[in-house]
Formats: structure tokens, C-alpha cells, sequence
């Protein structure tokens, strides 16, 4: 099913239930009582009421679950639905019998059949694990398109099996109590209230097959563990905290379900002479006082080498000078930015006699103009 699934609008979950983004769990379950008493179906017959009750519940399915409101503080509605692949395994887990309790509307059964038509009977193997790694970066990597090989340690599909955790020349058998399901449910009704309790089976331990003859290089897990070298490319002017998403290079997925995402945080530490502001660069130059009044011509670094900057007379501390297209590239975009020179002014220590005369001098002429 489609990311974008899932409700009518796009609205930022925490509005939706109106609660802050650092809200307690205790705060986000009060919310979406309040709001689900009010636009439950049963309750309200209202046109819009329907769309409304999935869409409260969607926020609560995901912010009141640890792991699933993490990555959405992290990567928003996208990266929920890119991890866990489907309404129904963003909705599945969430405590509504508790939510509901004593109010005589359905319980979890009765939300999840609303929704999805099958009821939570079946659960189908879930989608790989993402991983998230950081790779260091200097300034001058960045100047251009790069690329780096890294070593990531992962679950892949076992190649002796198939990743079916069967040893060759045999197959995995479906299990007569969850019906392959991987889950179970327990019925307990409590006054007009019935609530649908939905367990692992302790058969085949949720993965719906059970396994005679296991494969002796995966232990019939149909996963192994291995490193993998891959090779990323870095487009030129990232920033330190961007992020790469490199799409089924995650963990695998079971029973071959595809696998999940790498995530790539680029860090580049502070650099000991550019100073960056996006793609533009300052880089800071000293003159001395004389040089600052009669004007001077300096050598910058940049990071295509050194450049040539004219002072002119009259510079004042703390003047800034650009030198255009010295900056680095623009991300996504056409050019580079600039660099800019701040000037620093000091005044020489150590002056002999014939210069300290020398300036005397011009000092007494400047008084007399």
C-alpha cells in the first residue's frame, strides 16, 4: 500500500490530536479519547465524521507507540510508512481496547475491521529493519560529487535456503493453529463491550510456518548475519546533518519481504580557517595598520587554491571582501557560492626609530590639515 495512505490530510499529528510535541503518553491517549468519543462512527453520523475518527486514530497509532513516534519525529509521515509498510501494520499495536474500555464501543477488533475490512486476525511478515549510520566528512570532500565505500553489518536472506530457513529440497510447512497467520486471538466480552486480544502463536512463534528439516547455514531463520561493502556516492556541497537514503539497504526483511532503508548522516566538523554559511565561505586575513591605510594586495586561501585580493587604502577592522564563485557548490541547485575575507587590523609591536619619525610625521601633518 501507498505511503500516502492513511487519512485525508497531510496535517502534522501532534495537531491533529492538539497536543505540543513533547507530549506524555498519558497526555496523547487523554486527546484521542476526547476526540475518538467524539467522531466515532457509532456516535456520529455526521458525513465527515468517519474520515475524521481514522484520522485522530492514525495519530494516536503512531504517536503512542515508542519506536513508530520516533520515526516520525525523525522523518515524518513518509519515513512511518516507508518502515512499516502499511496502514494496517501502523495501526496494528496500538492499545485502542484500552482507549475505549467501559465507553460500550468496540474494542481493537472492531477499529481495525472499521478500517481495513479483514479484521486483525492475520499479520503477514514485516518489512526489514532501517539502519542509520554517520560518515565524516572533511570541507574539501564536499567540493565536488564523491563517493565512499563503507561496511555495513546487516541481516541478509540466507542463499543456502532462500531465506525460507528450509533445508534445500524441503519447504516450510503452515501452521495448523494460527492457520499461518502468526497470531492468535483471545475473545473477552465485557458487558456490551467485546474486546479481540490478539497474541503471537507459541507454535510457530509468530512466523506462520513451521520448519521439520531447518537449514544448517541459517538455523532455519532464514537470515544470516554478514558485513557488506557498498559503495555511496555523495552529491558535492552536503552539509553537516544531511541525510542519504540509500532504499533496500537495510536489514532484510521476513520471509522475503524487502528489506529496509540505509540512512546516511553526513558530519563535517568545524574547519580550522573557513567558516560556513550554506555554500558561502569566510575566511579571515590580517593586515597591519600602515598596509590598512595605504592599501595592500593579499593571498587567500580557498579551496581551489590561493587568490589574489586587492585592499584598497582606507580599509577599515573588520571590512569583508567577496571573492566570487569561491565558495562551494549549491546542493540541488546550479553554482557555487561566494567567499567572503574579513580583515583584521593589528598594529606592529616592534617600530625603529627612523619609521616611529617617519609616522610622527605623518601624524603631524594630518593634525595640520
Amino acid at each position: 500500500m501507498s505511503s500516502n495512505a492513511g487519512g485525508p490530510s497531510p496535517r502534522d499529528f501532534y495537531e491533529v490530536l492538539g497536543v505540543p510535541r513533547g507530549a506524555s503518553k498519558d497526555d496523547i491517549k487523554a486527546a484521542y479519547r476526547k476526540m475518538a468519543l467524539q467522531y466515532h462512527p457509532d456516535r456520529n453520523k455526521s458525513p465527515e465524521a468517519e474520515a475524521t475518527f481514522k484520522q485522530v486514530s492514525e495519530a494516536y497509532a503512531v504517536l503512542s507507540d515508542d519506536d513508530k513516534r520516533k520515526q516520525y519525529d525523525m522523518y515524518g509521515k513518509e519515513g512511518v510508512y516507508q518502515k512499516y509498510g502499511s496502514e494496517e501494520e501502523v495501526f496494528r499495536g496500538a492499545d485502542f481496547s484500552d482507549v475505549f474500555r467501559g465507553t460500550g464501543f468496540g474494542g481493537f477488533d472492531d477499529i481495525f475491521s472499521q478500517f481495513f475490512g479483514g479484521g486483525a486476525g492475520r499479520r503477514g511478515p514485516s518489512r526489514g529493519d532501517d539502519l542509520s549510520l554517520h560518515l565524516q566528512l572533511r570541507l574539501e570532500d564536499v567540493v565536488s560529487e564523491t563517493s565512499r565505500e563503507i561496511d555495513i553489518p546487516r541481516t541478509e536472506a540466507c542463499q543456502v535456503c532462500g531465506g525460507s530457513g528450509a533445508a534445500p529440497g524441503t519447504s516450510p510447512k503452515r501452521c495448523p493453529q494460527c492457520g499461518g497467520a502468526g497470531q492468535v486471538q483471545r475473545v473477552q466480552s465485557t458487558g456490551f463491550a467485546r474486546f479481540i486480544r490478539v497474541e503471537t502463536c507459541d507454535r510457530c512463534k509468530g512466523r506462520g510456518v513451521i520448519i521439520d528439516n531447518p537449514c544448517k547455514e541459517c538455523k532455519g531463520k532464514g537470515l544470516i548475519r554478514r558485513t557488506r561493502r557498498i559503495r555511496i556516492q555523495i552529491p558535492a556541497g552536503v552539509d553537516d546533518g544531511h541525510t542519504l537514503r540509500l532504499r533496500g539497504e537495510g536489514e532484510a526483511g521476513e520471509r522475503g519481504t524487502p528489506p529496509g532503508d540505509l540512512y546516511v548522516v553526513i558530519n563535517i566538523p568545524e574547519h580550522p580557517i573557513y567558516r560556513r554559511r550554506e555554500s558561502d565561505l569566510y575566511v579571515d586575513t590580517r593586515i597591519n595598520a600602515i598596509e590598512a591605510m595605504l592599501g595592500t594586495e593579499v593571498r587567500v586561501p580557498t579551496l581551489y587554491g590561493d587568490a589574489k585580493l586587492n585592499i584598497p587604502a582606507g580599509t577599515q577592522p573588520g571590512a569583508t571582501f567577496k571573492i566570487k564563485g569561491k565558495g562551494l557548490p549549491k546542493l540541488n541547485s546550479f553554482g557555487k557560492g561566494d567567499q567572503f575575507v574579513v580583515t583584521g587590523v593589528y598594529v606592529p609591536k616592534s617600530l625603529n626609530g627612523r619609521q616611529k619619525e617617519m609616522l610622527r610625521s605623518v601624524l603631524q601633518e594630518a593634525k595640520v590639515q
